[in-house]
């Protein structure tokens, strides 16, 4: 099983148990989740490796989940949970993501109105059967119907958070058949679009029948629609769609090129053939029967007079003619990152402490990270009113301290991540957020005001002095909440006035700035900066998501606050210390 196949379970048992009122079950099944979900490992292999030992070393996995894990992996079934959903037969990982409807909720729905999955949802939505029932009402009802055809627009498309590590997954066991010389996925996922419809897979061998047996005899597959001597095309158990097809080393980078970029960007690549008189397919670039190019992207797009396009820009978006011209930006890297900040600890809804942040994020490579937890408004967080955040700045100078006593280069800033009122306020005095390092507001209730009334109220918080960073400035949920109503140019125009960062945030289901906004702060010389929204020591790895979505935004490293050392970030700040003392 897959590690997203395996936290699916575990997040319907969490449900589940919430729905039948057990305490603290259904928060310790969330957990382990979230732990299996973001493992960059598979829980599969370290189980043949080292049993339940290996199954333990996933944060928030302890010995009664590890132990039912054990049994799904090696029966297939899981008992408790197979007897839970006989009491309650309904869909709830689909019910779920219908916006304002949790456990709870759906359990009331099964019991009055026998209330199975989605289409049931929305026939008693539209026979107005909902809105009869005490805990919903018209609004409720009327939500629901819109939160239905929101679901419907992503048309089953996945997130790439989600689908990447089972690709890449994918990739490895293609490359270690022993009759293919080198594989690689392509399509959406490798331009790190945000969600993904289906999956792109080549590989390069001599023997391509041998390769299709071979990827046929790999578990994860379903169903198989068509198969060829150098094509397969099967369905996933993940209900996924997956191409693989096997060409020879002449035709890899031609191959990788067509089915990487998007059907814009092809199309004017073979406009540029043509006018050079040549034929451009996925075979090669030809001059009559003649492959003149085709062996890597490089040669192929040198060969049309074009610098290399990298494949998060190739989306037909200007990066032709830039690449023409010589002017395509140098990326950020993968690698660039210094500092991570946004991270939330125990002190609030985060799963780990303060410590386990710091260790974990220096596995991952960074050099400092800002501790943000909630402020106290977001109740349902445990959100930190002033006294609350003037202790952990002290517990914050503490582990500092050790650190240094430790010799080790790394630091821990104080931060918050501050609720922004109604109103445009925030929730914390100016008093207590001038101690910080770093300050982030961000919006997480009043998610239905107008365009008028949500722009003016992100302005009047983003021009407040003390707040450096905007996080997760359109408060979306990919394929669950849409975006805020906001006027994006003008709140691109008040951050360059006032000085304050734009984040973008690499939580799968977020990646909030979306990609056309991130262009513009590029454009406009607004700042931003690239965090995980970390709650586990598991999230960090989304930090690759995050600059992903920087790339493909067409931001360089010069755009990006946190590609900077610890005091220059620090100095570069509206809001710094150096600053507020001034």
């Amino acid at each position: 099983m897959t590690n997203h196949e395996i936290a699916k379970i575990l997040f319907e048992m969490a449900a589940l148990w919430d729905m039948l009122g057990v305490e603290f079950k259904p928060r310790s099944y969330e957990k382990a989740a979230e732990g299996v979900e973001g493992h960059g490992d598979s829980l599969t292999e370290a189980y043949k490796k080292n049993g339940i030992k290996g199954l333990l070393e996933v944060p928030g996995v302890g010995k009664g989940i590890a132990g039912h894990i054990e049994e799904l992996l090696k029966t297939g079934h899981y008992k408790e949970y197979e007897e839970l959903k006989k009491k309650i037969p309904v869909d709830i990982s689909n019910l779920m993501r219908v916006q304002g409807l949790g456990p709870k909720n759906i359990k009331t729905l099964w019991e009055k109105l026998e209330i199975r999955n989605l289409d049931d949802l929305e026939r008693a939505a539209k026979a107005q059967k909902i809105r009869a029932l005490r805990q919903f009402g018209q609004k409720s009802e009327e939500k629901i119907l819109r939160g239905i055809e929101f679901l419907k627009q992503s048309g089953g498309r996945q997130l790439l958070g989600v689908l990447l590590p089972e690709i890449r997954d994918l990739e490895k066991r293609i490359t270690s058949f022993p009759e293919v010389e080198r594989a690689a996925f392509a399509g959406s996922a490798r331009r790190r679009k945000e969600t993904v419809g289906d999956i792109d897979l080549l590989a390069v061998s001599s023997k391509p029948e041998a390769v299709v047996d071979r990827f046929l005899a790999l578990p994860e597959i379903d169903h198989v629609y068509g198969k060829g001597p150098t094509k397969i095309n099967v369905r996933l158990k993940n209900g996924v769609d997956a191409d693989l097809r096997i060409v020879p080393a002449e035709s890899f980078g031609a191959a990788l090129c067509y089915f990487t970029g998007s059907k814009d960007h092809n199309i004017k690549l073979r406009e540029i053939a043509i006018k050079k008189g040549l034929k451009l397919n996925e075979y090669g670039l030809f001059k009559g029967n003649k492959r003149v190019s085709g062996r890597t992207e490089d040669e192929l797009y040198r060969t049309l007079g074009l610098s290399y396009v990298e494949p998060e820009l190739r989306e037909s978006a200007g990066e032709i003619e830039a690449a023409r011209e010589g002017r395509l930006p140098d990326l950020v890297g993968y690698e660039d990152l210094k500092g991570d900040l946004q991270v939330q600890t125990n002190w609030t809804d985060g799963e780990d402490t303060i410590e386990a942040m710091v260790d974990a994020a220096e596995r991952y490579g960074l050099q400092y990270i800002a501790i943000t937890d909630h402020t106290k408004s977001l109740a349902m967080t445990g959100g930190a009113d002033e006294a609350k955040l003037l202790k952990q700045m002290a517990a914050i100078d503490q582990i500092n301290r050790k650190l240094r006593k430790q010799k080790r280069n790394f630091r821990v800033l104080k931060g918050a991540e501050v609720n922004i009122q109604k109103d445009g306020s925030l929730d914390i005095a100016d008093e207590v957020l001038g101690k910080l390092d770093v300050v982030g507001v961000a919006v997480h209730s009043h998610f239905n005001l107008t365009r008028e009334e949500q722009t003016r109220r992100v302005l009047r918080a983003i021009e407040n002095p003390n707040a450096d960073i905007f996080f997760h400035p359109t408060a979306r949920s990919i394929q669950r909440r849409e975006p805020i109503a906001l006027d994006m140019d003008e709140v691109i125009r008040a951050a360059k006035r006032a000085g304050t960062v734009l984040e973008i945030d690499s939580l799968p289901d977020r990646l909030d700035l979306k990609d056309e906004y991130i262009r513009r702060c590029v454009e406009s010389g607004v700042r931003m900066c690239i965090d995980s929204d970390s709650h586990s020591v598991s999230h960090f790895q989304y930090l690759e998501l995050g600059i992903g979505q920087a790339r493909r935004g067409w931001a360089t490293k010069k755009d990006i606050v946190n590609t900077l050392p610890v005091d220059e970030f620090l100095s570069s700040l509206k809001g710094s210390p150096q600053r507020r003392r001034e």
